[in-house]
């Protein structure tokens, strides 16, 4: 155990990291179980992944703005597409989002055959890099959190009608999918929302938001004590948090 990794000047960024995707992810999780299409994250990170890795191969600067262009352009086609699914096909939804994200994983693993660097490319679209955001990063992530929070509070995400959730999901999951990899942005979307299911209202996501935050502090700070994989860690620590508050703060055990 090393307590001297307990250090400020890489924790601290990578948590403000983790609490700007809580901010986002937990209203939108909710409402991702309450619709039933728990696995729409996954399809749209991979989607938005398979965005940057097409920009890699073509030659992109790493990490450019081209590159996040490319990979929003990706998210909000595939956020149309599941608009007409939705309107075509409702009761096969679920399942079309599962084809959606296998053929862009599979996309990105055709794409990333001839690159000699490609496993770990593929690696850090899926793990993320939190320990080593960036200022730049975290500004970017903070402006696309305070657009997007402002669009769900003015309800301007309602009147753009089945397209304004899957188009306001596209957007939070590209702004996030570079800096914690798709392991994290699942577990952010649907851990603390399946930990918060029997609370209602702003009540549920306050306690939700304790989760996300407890779970990424906790994970960080005993990935760095152990020298772990921080991404891995942190997705076990916020199933264990929520677990705990879903057993603690029950309405029917609140009663008795």
């Amino acid at each position: 155990m090393n307590w001297s990794a307990l250090d400020w000047g890489i924790l601290g960024p990578a948590l403000i990291a983790g609490l700007l995707v809580l901010a986002t992810h937990v209203p939108l999780g909710t409402q991702v179980l309450d619709r039933g299409i728990v696995f729409i994250d996954l399809a749209i990170a991979q989607i938005a992944g398979l965005g940057v890795i097409a920009a890699d191969a073509l030659g992109l600067p790493e990490g450019g703005m081209a590159v996040q262009v490319a990979a929003v352009c990706a998210a909000l086609l595939g956020a149309l597409l599941l608009t007409w699914t939705e309107k075509r096909a409702p009761q096969q939804q679920e399942a079309l989002i599962g084809v959606m994200f296998i053929l862009a994983a599979c996309a990105s693993i055709l794409l990333l055959a001839g690159n000699p660097h490609g496993g770990e490319h593929l690696k850090d679209l899926l793990v993320g890099q939190i320990l080593w955001v960036n200022t730049t990063q975290l500004l970017w992530l903070a402006g696309v959190t305070v657009l997007l929070l402002a669009a769900l509070a003015l309800g301007w995400v309602q009147r753009l009608g089945r397209f304004g959730f899957y188009g306001v999901f596209a957007l939070a999951v590209t702004a996030s999918v570079q800096l914690v990899g798709v392991y994290l942005v699942f577990a952010s979307l649907i851990i603390p929302a399946l930990g918060t299911r029997a609370h209602r209202g702003a009540l549920r996501h306050g306690i939700a938001y304790g989760i996300g935050a407890l779970g990424y502090a906790l994970g960080l700070a005993l990935s760095a004590l152990f020298d772990l994989p921080s991404g891995a860690v942190i997705v076990w620590t916020l199933a264990a948090c929520a677990l705990l508050a879903a057993c603690a703060l029950r309405p029917d055990a609140a009663r008795t």
